[in-house]
């Protein structure tokens, strides 16, 4: 069994949401990279997730979310915006803060769970780990995964202990 085909197992995929998904990007030129904890999968042992979060241009969203329902549901939230599919577990979530606007445009092409897709740099995937942990509105189970997350990039590239804050630091003995 090859990456993709593990991935598909696990979000009991009946097709290819994602690929439907990344099709319809491609088909409208929208530049985007993928965050959050498959992005850290780029870096890192991968862990299983059924939350895709990506940034899109914020000039393309519009045009995005207006062609999504013609395949998909789609709710909008504070935050982000969430795309699902009855064919899949999969939850892909467009984040729309603005604070990750600039990682597109850093963004490196690389490999997660099978396809290949643009992902944002290293600094930038630890970044918004450290937003969304900080983040008190986030359910506390959401930030202990974040902080496990930032662990896992920790102990694959030891030089970003030096990005924690303090408090951080004395709460995972760094």
């Amino acid at each position: 069994m090859n990456e993709k085909e593990f991935f598909q197992r696990t979000i009991n995929g009946k097709a290819d949401f994602l690929q439907e998904f990344l099709d319809v990007l491609t088909t409208q030129g929208i530049s985007f990279c993928i965050i959050g904890g498959l992005a850290v999968n780029a870096y890192a042992e991968p862990v299983v997730s059924l939350d895709l979060d990506i940034v899109v241009v914020a000039e393309q969203l519009e045009t995005l979310v207006s062609k999504l329902p013609q395949r998909f549901m789609v709710r909008n939230f504070s935050h982000s915006v969430n795309i699902y599919s009855d064919d899949s577990d999969l939850r892909i979530q467009i984040q729309t803060d603005a604070r990750y606007q600039s990682f597109v445009t850093r963004a490196e092409c690389r490999n997660v769970l099978g396809y290949n897709l643009p992902v944002a740099t290293l600094e930038d995937v630890f970044q918004g780990k450290l937003w969304a942990y900080a983040d008190p509105e986030r359910r506390p189970s959401k930030r202990q995964k974040d902080l496990a997350d930032i662990l896992r990039l920790v102990e694959s590239y030891p030089h970003l202990a030096e990005l924690l804050p303090e408090t951080i630091k004395k709460m995972l003995d760094i």
